[in-house]
């Protein structure tokens, strides 16, 4: 075990899982108050940060622990070591399989020809061309002159993005599979549309919009928040063949929003572990307290109610959790996969309401939709701002800070969110 001192400034400059197979998994660190890291997730400032590192890490992301959205076959995932995704399991390829003929005849042959039918598929995955290419927003549908300081923006956060993936993701073939690439993005035929949904970020209002969109409802206001994600109306790209989804991605208009990451997992814990939830807190708060809380009460081993910030925290650094990711604290780079789709549209939290029906002059949507400002639940709840996120990062290490900030470096990078308090 190797110890450092309380007192010494933060070490940790980089993290990511693309190096854990270099250092040695059997080794721990010890820093300050006696906190335990794997060695497996530190990088120490003498080891560099290449372009090839970055590259890699855009294009060959791990897909162990993306979960779909039912609670129900989120549960059923949690702790399995096996991927969620995997082109000869999905659905999605045994739909395509079965597009391509029904086989009859031996188990032996059956599985021959599953497997040619595999490797097909494959190959029309590594035929696309990828990064999908950047198109120049259609403006021909904005008719007021107010937008143009937004439009400014809007074309530098493009802007900005497109250098960065040029720079850094600059791959030609994803080894991530199509299915699971485009598993968030929601799709609006009408308007021609692509949304990837970003939890924490307003994805619940837009929800709302597309089902606007889509003649679901008449109107935002209308439509509960189990309608939004349990209703199961909307269509996700994943949910189209091959051809349907190029088809989309190549001729649609492509948005996603972000938010800082500090504040998005704040909010997260915020919305999940301090209000009640029949799911998070028996799946999660159990096992993060039982792991992380020495001599924890038989109540709270029990419910799993009560999580701590810094418990949680310490779930999220482990290389080793004893329940795997979550949608609503992944990376975005994971969640939309930015350098390889290409949005066309980058908007944030930070600026929601204005980019979001900036967004709709530009897709030709009804005049008298706008975006809802209201917040979807716990409305007594101030809203989670850099002022709420101070008063949960005190409770932690500069260390801890520090390795946050690392596990989501590359959305800092991608979206260009300046250094949050350390």
């Amino acid at each position: 075990m190797a110890m450092f001192p309380a007192t010494m400034s933060p070490i940790v400059t980089f993290l990511f899982p693309i190096w854990t197979d270099t250092m040695n998994p059997g080794l721990t660190l010890t820093f300050g108050q006696g906190n335990l890291y794997p060695a497996c997730l530190i990088i120490l400032r003498h080891s560099p940060v290449t372009r090839e590192k970055i590259q890699e890490h855009i294009t060959n992301q791990n897909t162990k622990f993306h979960l779909p959205e039912d609670p129900k076959g989120k549960k059923e995932n949690l702790n399995s070591e096996r991927p969620t995704r995997v082109l000869t399991e999905t659905r999605h390829s045994q739909r395509e399989d079965q597009s391509l003929g029904k086989t009859t005849g031996l188990p032996t042959t059956k599985l021959a020809e599953k497997r040619q039918r595999t490797k097909t598929l494959f190959k029309k995955f590594n035929e696309m061309n990828w990064p999908l290419d950047i198109r120049p927003l259609n403006k021909t549908l904005v008719q007021d002159n107010k937008w143009k300081k937004t439009d400014e923006t809007q074309e530098k956060r493009r802007s900005f993005l497109q250098e960065f993936c040029k720079k850094y993701g600059g791959v030609s073939r994803p080894q991530s599979h199509l299915f699971h690439m485009v598993s968030r993005i929601y799709v609006e035929d009408k308007h021609k549309i692509l949304y990837c949904e970003v939890p924490k970020a307003g994805c619940s209002n837009w929800k709302r919009i597309l089902m606007v969109l889509n003649g679901l409802a008449p109107s935002t206001y209308n439509i509960s928040h189990d309608a939004v994600h349990y209703g199961k109306h909307l269509k996700k790209l994943d949910g189209f063949d091959l051809k349907g989804i190029y088809t989309r991605l190549n001729t649609y208009t492509k948005a996603v929003f972000v938010r800082d990451p500090m504040e998005r997992l704040v909010s997260a814990f915020r919305d999940k572990f301090e209000h009640p939830n029949s799911y998070y807190h028996p799946v999660f708060g159990k096992a993060i307290i039982k792991k992380y809380r020495p001599n924890a009460c038989e109540e709270a081993l029990n419910n799993g109610s009560g999580v701590q910030f810094k418990e949680f925290i310490h779930y999220l650094l482990d290389s080793h959790r004893p329940v795997g990711m979550d949608i609503h604290w992944e990376k975005v780079s994971k969640l939309c996969y930015p350098c390889l789709i290409n949005y066309d549209f980058v908007g944030k939290f930070e600026t929601l309401e204005e980019d979001a029906n900036y967004f709709l002059q530009l897709i030709g949507a009804p005049k008298e939709l706008k975006f809802p400002n209201f917040k979807d639940r716990h409305s007594s709840d101030e809203r989670t701002n850099a002022q709420v996120v101070r008063q949960y990062l005190k409770d932690l290490t500069r260390t801890e800070r520090q390795l946050i900030y690392d596990f989501y470096y590359l959305d800092y990078l991608m979206f260009n969110y300046t250094t949050p308090f350390l």
